[in-house]
């Protein structure tokens, strides 16, 4: 192994929300991460595909195929990869117990890092109460993000053409509006005590799109963010060191300078 691949090797890769199935899921970035980028295991948290989106009618070009069959490729050359369905794929959870193409289906799982610490490894779904009891609101919440999604691309494009940087509306309205500050809130108390309750050092899950890493009251909350518009994976190193990851295409491993646990990245 040559060390460029050494630096890239982990113990256990953890991605979730890529949305496959939407414009907006950056299959080419993941397709480079996971290019560039082994693990002995993948942990595959909620809303790989938008079942959502394709009953409306799918985006579905050749680059979300290919993820599928990286993915694919990987199991069959020997990683473990568990996929927990979220709320947008949640027609798979019917399958939870099964094996398909070397691919676990489970609801949620209970992981061991290289250091002995257990983590409850979740979507996040059942803690979102418009989720849960009110799921017109949460089609219509999906739609108006959407909507916010469309808006970045012609927004970007001045942007560039005036020589500035990157700017996402949506990432801004959660990070602005009250009660977007205070749901991500509770949705990272909640799943800290599911933690709680499995006497498990920490959680790691999804559905906010919104990365994170850092500690609740003692616990270790992780959120992978997601693959729509912050390229974002929490990786676990040999070491058993757990950390957030952004990728673009072509880069080498950019890991945070705010690696550790007690550190915070928004980056949905």
């Amino acid at each position: 192994m040559t060390d460029a691949r050494a630096e890239t090797a982990f113990r256990t890769i953890f991605i979730s929300d890529i949305h496959l199935g939407t414009k907006a899921a950056q299959a080419h970035a993941l397709l480079d991460f996971l290019k560039e980028n082994e693990a002995d295991t993948y942990y595959l948290v909620g809303d790989i595909v938008d079942f959502w989106k394709v009953k409306r009618g799918p985006h579905w070009p050749q680059s979300h195929n290919d993820v599928i069959q990286k993915l694919l490729r990987k199991a069959r050359k020997g990683a473990r990869i568990v996929f927990i369905p979220g709320n947008h794929d949640e027609a798979l959870r019917e399958y939870c117990g099964l094996n398909f193409g070397g691919i676990e289906i489970r609801r949620d799982a209970l992981y061991t890092t290289a250091t002995g610490k257990t983590y409850v490894v979740m979507h996040g779904d059942e803690f979102d109460v418009v989720v849960r009891y009110a799921k017109w609101l949460a089609f219509l919440g999906d739609r108006s993000y959407e909507l916010a999604l469309w808006t970045n691309r012609p927004l970007n494009w001045a942007r560039q053409k005036l020589g500035l940087g990157y700017w996402s509306l949506s990432a801004f309205l959660k990070r602005r509006v009250k009660g977007a500050v205070n749901f991500i809130g509770e949705f990272e108390q909640a799943l800290s005590d599911v933690a709680r309750r499995h006497n498990a050092d920490g959680v790691i899950c999804g559905h906010i799109h919104h990365a994170a890493d850092h500690m609740i009251d003692g616990v270790h909350y992780l959120n992978c963010g997601d693959w729509v518009e912050s390229a974002t994976a929490i990786v676990e190193t040999h070491a058993g060191e757990l950390k957030i990851v952004h990728w673009s295409i072509g880069d080498a491993v950019r890991q945070t300078t705010e690696a550790t646990h007690d550190n915070l990245t928004a980056a949905a």
